[in-house]
């Protein structure tokens, strides 16, 4: 609402800037002056965005390479190891084809045409400050530790991680695995500080949109919001199927039984968070077996994350047809492969399809800058689908759980009486 509310007053504000600075001046100049201005307002508040969207893309290789390592480490898989990861590949390999599906029929992207990002070629821009700090911010973690890194960049880096590593200084390192977790607490923290900017990065986003009177961009947002929801809609429906077809557990009965997971997972955005509720109603409320409830809510969360991958496709999807560009299906390929590692890696991530959006972005060669536009709807999807992602993990429990339910123990009969009854004692009234 705030960046509707700018948004409108920065063109008529533009102009009373114009009129102060060109009294006096020649008149006919006026015009390109207001533009100008306008233009120098609008870079002004798109800052945060472009910030956000930059450093995501120099986090999001780090955190996947962590986030993938720590989860193979950890996955105790025992006998039913090859069986998990069959249903796990194969579902989340079901939720990209529903997303690219519904994103080829419905083509969201067709109702808001985007222009091609411009040829940057570095002239005037130089001069802009804005633009030299942009320039000086990390593409890539590793990026200024090269040949062609900055003195600026590995600045920005140390300082970065300098204080991450300060909540951090007293944890114990003992062997590769405590390693790797205080490496993925450093990037954590420092990704948590990209979060906090964000409102201000949908501020900025929505601000410029109706500052340039691009209102029906938002119609195309709508129509991606919609198609997303479609998709996940019908990933549900397919979780469900295949529990009444392969399962002893009832549809609706488990959704009964899990909606406190769910509910919780639409609320904190975070199937992470969502484990242990996930556990403890998988196997006290639906009634599976302890082994498949644990491998379905705490393996399945570190690698089932459907939703996310199917919202990653159909973003890239949605990207090129606001473009114009055709993806091939072979680019398609490529982005079901890519999808697929990238949501192994964005387990305990927060954001995490936005994160690793980047990866899937740059394996088909979209523009990584319009992820941006994303930003102002990301919010909402991410509760979507990390609700489908949660209900993937019951999936999964109930699939493991087999056709045939635990039988419980009776409960012990009550033993006989010892003897004959004997008759109760008449009481006299004054006794009662």
């Amino acid at each position: 609402m705030a960046g509707i509310f700018v948004g409108l007053l920065l063109p008529p504000l533009a102009s009373v800037i114009e009129r102060v600075i060109a009294a006096g001046k020649d008149p006919a100049a006026g015009e390109q002056l207001e533009l100008t201005v306008l233009a120098g307002l609008i870079a002004s508040v798109e800052l945060p965005g472009k910030l956000v969207l930059r450093v995501l893309g120099a986090l999001a290789p780090g955190l996947v390479l962590v986030a993938v390592v720590r989860a193979l480490m950890h996955a105790e898989l025992g006998r039913n190891g090859l069986r998990l990861v069959k249903l796990l590949l194969l579902n989340t390999v079901v939720a990209i084809l529903i997303g690219l599906g519904v994103a080829n029929v419905v083509k969201p992207g067709s109702w808001t045409p985007l222009a091609p990002p411009p040829d940057v070629t570095k002239t005037a821009a130089e001069t802009n400050p804005l633009t030299q700090f942009l320039d000086n911010i990390p593409k890539s973690l590793f990026g200024p530790l090269g040949d062609d890194g900055r003195v600026l960049s590995v600045i920005f880096l140390a300082l970065a991680f300098g204080i991450a590593l300060r909540r951090l200084r007293y944890e114990p390192i003992a062997n590769v695995d405590q390693l790797t977790l205080v490496a993925f607490n450093a990037l954590v923290i420092v990704l948590h500080w990209v979060l906090e900017v964000i409102p201000l990065a949908v501020f900025g986003i929505v601000t410029a949109l109706f500052a340039h009177g691009k209102y029906h961009d938002l119609v195309g947002l709508g129509a991606f919001v919609l198609a997303v929801i479609l998709a996940l809609l019908l990933q549900a429906a397919y979780y469900l199927t295949r529990v009444r077809l392969c399962s002893w557990v009832r549809p609706l009965d488990l959704i009964r039984g899990t909606r406190d997971a769910l509910v919780m997972a639409f609320s904190t955005g975070s199937s992470t968070a969502t484990m242990p509720v996930t556990y403890a109603c998988l196997k006290e409320r639906v009634g599976l077996r302890e082994q498949s409830a644990s491998m379905g809510a705490l393996v399945g969360s570190n690698f089932n994350n459907d939703g996310t991958a199917l919202y990653e496709a159909m973003a890239a999807l949605f990207i090129a047809q606001s473009l114009g560009q055709h993806l091939s299906l072979t680019h398609q390929f490529i982005v079901v492969l890519t999808s697929i590692v990238a949501s192994v890696g964005a387990a305990g991530i927060p954001e995490a399809g936005l994160v690793t959006m980047t990866l899937v972005f740059g394996a088909v060669g979209l523009p990584k800058e319009y992820i941006v536009i994303l930003l102002t709807v990301d919010w909402f999807l991410d509760r979507c689908r990390t609700t489908i992602n949660v209900m993937g993990d019951t999936n999964v429990a109930c699939l493991l759980d087999g056709r045939t339910r635990e039988q419980q123990p009776s409960p012990p009969a009550s033993p006989p009486p010892s003897g004959p009854d004997e008759p109760l004692p008449q009481l006299a009234a004054s006794e009662y």
